[in-house]
């Protein structure tokens, strides 16, 4: 595939920015159209000047016709943004795009989580452990309630089909943590971990900072710039004809090395908004039932079913094996502990 057109959606978000910062120091040729809703001059600014061949398509992730029409007119689309979102739209765009020119097919490289390997453990320790390897993974082997498996499925289904057969690969990485460099260090708002704005929200509307259960699950981590260059490193592989796709086109990314409860991490998180006068009390405690209903509506107010222990009261561990096929490895992952990232993480939270 020679100089091919690459739709990009999450541009400009945590992970994003990273990932266009280095795809636009190593393949700057490459023809780029990055979905930006509501771009600000100095947001084109600055996205133009990462990557030299980028076009800014204004739009939301809720402008589906746009994103159809603008995956059909691409060779490559890269999904970066809600992992839970738009993905039919842009598989009825890539479809179209196999059914105009089916001896190419286009290719879409999704980002996804571990949150689909979720064990349901309400807080507690595995009691005996399992490391997930992505070499044997089967999506349709898992708990069909786990989150993202209703996006990620179909997109392997479309990727293991001869009708309008697409490339695909899926990214699936852990516990996501550490600062960007980015759009937002370019504009003075460097841009807040998720598990930071989550936590701090969550400490606002209850008043101090809490955890499912006893906290005790653990979970793979890994810093923000091993996933953008995960992405990359998948990227290049999929540009030569070397990326495994559709069925075994699954790619974790973590870290083992360390493996932090969420009674660490949110110990450590209470005890500094604590510090800083944000809570009553420092350290952590299990949230109430009241409180875990109210968020379980909330997201059903959303179209979205999650009681939170999916997520934050979950076990999950996993081996890049299929990355490190590639030479892929977690290097600031094991430069950049979370925990000393942890307090400016909080900061630029505490900023908005």
């Amino acid at each position: 595939m020679n100089d091919p057109v690459i739709f990009l959606l999450g541009a400009t978000g945590y992970v994003g920015s990273q990932f266009l910062v280095f795809l636009g120091q190593t393949l700057s040729n490459l023809s780029v159209r990055a979905l930006v809703r509501s771009p600000t001059k100095d947001r084109e600014t600055w996205l133009q000047q990462t990557h030299p061949n980028l076009i800014i398509i204004e739009g939301s992730l809720d402008d589906t016709e746009l994103i159809e029409e603008q995956a059909r007119k691409a060779d490559i689309v890269i999904n970066i943004a809600s992992c839970d979102h738009i993905s039919c739209s842009i598989l009825s765009g890539l479809s179209k795009r196999s059914m105009d020119n089916p001896k190419e097919p286009p290719t879409l490289l999704h980002i996804s989580g571990t949150g689909i390997l979720s064990d349901n453990a309400r807080g507690e320790p595995l009691v005996t452990p399992k490391v997930y390897s992505d070499l044997d993974l089967d999506l349709d082997s898992l708990p069909a309630e786990n989150p993202h498996l209703q996006i990620d499925i179909p997109i392997v289904k479309a990727g293991i089909s001869k009708e309008h057969h697409v490339r695909t690969a899926i990214l699936f990485p852990g516990f996501i943590y550490g600062l960007v460099i980015g759009i937002y260090v370019i504009e003075g708002i460097q841009k807040k971990p998720t598990w930071a704005r989550l936590l701090l929200h969550f400490a606002k509307n209850t008043g101090h900072v809490g955890m499912w259960g006893r906290g005790l699950n653990t979970m793979s981590i890994i810093h923000v710039k091993d996933v953008a260059t995960a992405i990359m490193t998948v990227l290049k592989a999929l540009l030569d004809d070397r990326a495994d796709v559709g069925s075994e086109g699954l790619y974790f990314v973590g870290c083992n090395e360390i493996r932090p409860s969420w009674l660490d991490i949110t110990s450590a998180t209470g005890d500094y908004l604590y510090s800083k006068g944000v809570v009553s009390q420092a350290g952590t405690r299990p949230y109430s039932d009241d409180f875990i209903q109210s968020f379980t509506a909330g997201n059903l107010s959303r179209g979205v079913y999650s009681d939170g222990w999916h997520t934050f009261g979950a076990n999950n561990w996993v081996e890049s094996d299929r990355l490190t096929k590639f030479g892929w490895q977690p290097v600031e992952t094991r430069k950049n502990n979370f925990f000393d990232t942890l307090k400016a993480s909080l900061e630029i939270a505490l900023q908005d």
